[in-house]
């Protein structure tokens, strides 16, 4: 089941790399000519699901959405700055306890 699934998959960016229209029937054919037996309906799915969408865009903004909270984080640093810096270390000392929660006094082997 896996492979079928990359075979869809590399499928696609063979299209998306083509510039060429991502549909069912081009994610069928691809897969076929490299013999791969994929039902309709998963190509028909991923099909659908790149519908619209530029797959070159969404594989090069892979790790973009990590920067949105950090850029809602300035907003209250403006506001209240001795608020924000208080802030990171509540999260450090919470990390701490929860570090310290793992040894529970029996071990796994005991």
């Amino acid at each position: 089941m896996a492979s079928t699934e990359l075979a869809a998959t590399y499928a696609a960016l063979i299209l998306a790399d083509d510039g060429i229209e991502i549909t069912s029937d081009k994610i069928l054919a691809l897969t076929n000519a490299a013999s791969v037996e994929l039902e309709p309906i998963w190509a028909s799915l991923l099909a659908k699901a790149l519908e619209g969408k530029n797959l070159k865009d969404l594989l090069v903004n892979v790790g973009a959405g990590g920067a949105a909270p950090a850029a809602g984080a300035a907003a209250p640093a403006a506001a209240g700055g001795a608020a924000v810096a208080e802030a990171p270390k509540e999260e450090e000392k919470k990390e701490e306890k929860e570090e310290s929660d793992d040894d529970m006094g029996f071990g796994l082997f005991d």
